[in-house]
Formats: C-alpha cells, structure tokens, sequence
C-alpha cells in the first residue's frame, strides 16, 4: 500500500554539505509522526523515480542547494523537460515530467526543500554554516508534517518571506 505523502531526500553523505537531503530524512524518521509519510533516500534523482510520485497526496523532496540565498527555500514545483532530462541525473521538475509523460496525468501536488550547501568536496563533512542551516530546515519540515494540506503548504511556498 502506497502512503499518501512521499518525502524524498537526495544526495551523497560523502560529499561535505551534499549530505543535507538524507540528514534531513534522518531527522525527521527520528522525531516526527510519519503516519501516512513515506521515506525515500538515494544519491541523486533518476527517471525511474517517476513511479515513486504514482498515488501520491503531496511529494517533498529535499536537496541541498548553492542557489539559495537564505538557509533554505520553499517552493512549488511543475513539471519542466529541462536539460537535466536526458543525463544520469535529474531536477525534480524533469522527474515530474517524466510522471506526466508516462502516466498521461498531472503529477501531484510536488515541492522542493532546498537547504543551503557550501562545500560539496568528496571525503568533507558537513561544513558548519550548513549545519545551522540543517537545523532551521528541519524545524521547518518537522512543521510541514505536522500540517499536510496542499493548501497549507501552497501558502508556504509563496507566503514564507512576509
């Protein structure tokens, strides 16, 4: 039986602050209520994980970022073919995609947790600005589960800078 919401961290412990999407999920498996919540950890996102996002309420992948300009950012996702789509590697947009392509129907409702990163060297561990980051960001999530409505986490997404 497929649980309703699918929460997918991504990235590689062995690589300083790219290890933020699977602490994340080692957060929240040790402190929050995961009834109805999935966990899926793996290195990086592949078209295979299209099917993982089949009869699902709510997806949250989380992933660490150099693009964020705060300690993480929130946002909606919809399905794009970005440049991503034919390498080893996805966006999860490519991943939403993909599910539409294949499934011939709209994804559901998709969000990113990105989690600022700053050193991403093979062997590193986390640096410790991305540590604090790691912490605001788990406190965020922690929230978010406790409160799984698409409504709810719509305005997140749009409303978390005011």
């Amino acid at each position: 039986m497929v649980k309703p919401v699918l929460l997918f961290g991504y990235g590689n412990l062995s690589r300083g602050d790219d290890a933020l999407g699977p602490l994340l999920l080692e957060y929240v498996e040790s402190n929050c209520d995961l009834e109805g919540v999935e966990i899926l950890s793996d290195f990086q996102l592949q078209i295979e994980h299209a099917l993982d996002l089949e009869n699902r309420e709510l997806v949250l992948f989380v992933d660490a970022s150099v693009a964020c300009d705060d300690a993480y950012d929130f946002a909606m996702l919809t399905p794009a073919r970005d440049k991503s789509y034919t390498t080893h590697t996805m966006s999860p947009a490519a991943v939403l995609d993909v599910f539409q392509e294949i499934k011939k129907q709209t994804p559901p409702p998709c969000f990113l947790l990105s989690i600022k990163g700053e050193k991403f060297e093979l062997g590193e561990g986390l640096s410790a600005n991305a540590e604090q980051y790691l912490t605001l960001a788990c406190q965020f999530a922690g929230q978010l589960l406790q409160n799984m409505d698409v409504k709810i986490w719509r305005e997140q997404a749009t409303d978390r800078w005011n």
